[in-house]
């Protein structure tokens, strides 16, 4: 049987516990080290130290992110300038704004006095920003009139809206900064999101800003309800008597047998009215367009309740003896 050999690149039992108490020792002379330089004064380092703008939220929002950070040198105790440098347990140095909306900076140089003194026992040496800068506004209440999105909805086929449009409330209230509130529209766009309308409208809408101002706009109503009835109006045709007026005897009508027909969309509350009506087609000589000896016919009566009349043909050709 061949005889195995033993790999002369293992690492013997005595020599792995020699190394490991090399390296024990290496990491307890590194470590004491570390510990005795932190407790020497006199070091300096550059830290990005936390700051809170406080101002009356009440009166005033921001419209974009606030720095959260200040850029310091400081000098100190190499602990305190480690807890400084990873924000162990450093409380935010507080920056007080009185009128946040008149002016949007700080110069950080009004605030080195403060700063040190929060800073304490750690020295303040400079700060390597001019100025904090911020964007906050007065907050502003407006009133705006609700109306029905006109993309937000659709008539079934020959439907209509009548009388106005209900809203209840009838104005809303958005909360948000001045700026941007000052450039709203005076009207509130309403979605109702339906379609093939038929039937009246008693519908609550739940009211939401865009979500691009989401963040800074408030609406005060939860939602809205709008109210409004709509009726049909109804396709219809009729022959229409002829009726000439002034013509003289040499003129005929180049077809004196035609046939005037019109057809209409009639309001359907209307449709008995409609009915104790005589149309006629009237042809005024006088209206005549003289360069092509034609006529335009004119309808008589035409009450407001139709909609979308169309004669046919609606100019005449006329004949001269």
């Amino acid at each position: 049987m061949p005889e195995t050999k033993k790999s002369s690149h293992r690492i013997s039992p005595k020599k792995l516990s020699n190394l490991k108490v090399v390296v024990l020792c290496i990491a307890a002379a590194t470590t004491f080290w570390i510990l005795n330089a932190l407790n020497k004064d006199d070091y300096n380092t550059v830290v990005d130290f936390p700051v809170e703008l406080i101002y009356d939220q009440s009166e005033f929002v921001a419209v974009s992110g606030l720095p959260k950070t200040l850029e310091i040198e400081i000098s100190g105790n190499g602990w305190d300038l480690l807890r400084k440098y990873f924000n162990f347990n450093n409380d935010s140095y507080p920056v007080e704004l009185s009128s946040p909306a008149a002016k949007n900076y700080i110069l950080t140089a009004d605030l080195k006095r403060s700063l040190g003194e929060f800073l304490s026992p750690t020295q303040l040496i400079s700060v390597l920003q001019d100025s904090l800068k911020f964007d906050i506004d007065r907050i502003k209440t407006i009133k705006v009139k609700p109306v029905l999105d006109s993309l937000s909805f659709a008539m079934a086929k020959n439907y209509r809206i009548i009388d106005e449009i209900s809203f209840s409330p009838e104005t809303l209230t958005i909360k948000g900064p001045s700026s941007i509130v000052d450039s709203l529209p005076e009207y509130f766009p309403i979605l109702l999101d339906e379609g093939r309308i038929n039937k009246p409208i008693d519908k609550v809408i739940s009211l939401d800003v865009p979500d691009s101002l989401s963040e800074l706009l408030q609406i005060e109503e939860e939602d809205i309800r709008v109210k409004f009835n709509v009726i049909a109006f109804l396709e219809g045709n009729k022959r229409l008597k002829i009726n000439k007026i002034n013509f003289p005897k040499s003129v005929t009508l180049e077809n004196e047998d035609i046939v005037i027909m019109i057809s209409y969309l009639v309001d359907e509350r209307k449709v008995g009215e409609l009915k104790e009506l005589e149309f006629e087609a009237v042809l005024d000589y006088y209206k005549r367009n003289k360069e092509d000896s034609t006529i335009k016919v004119q309808v008589k009566p035409m009450p407001d309740y139709l909609d979308k009349v169309v004669i046919s043909p609606e100019i005449l050709k006329l004949n001269y003896e």
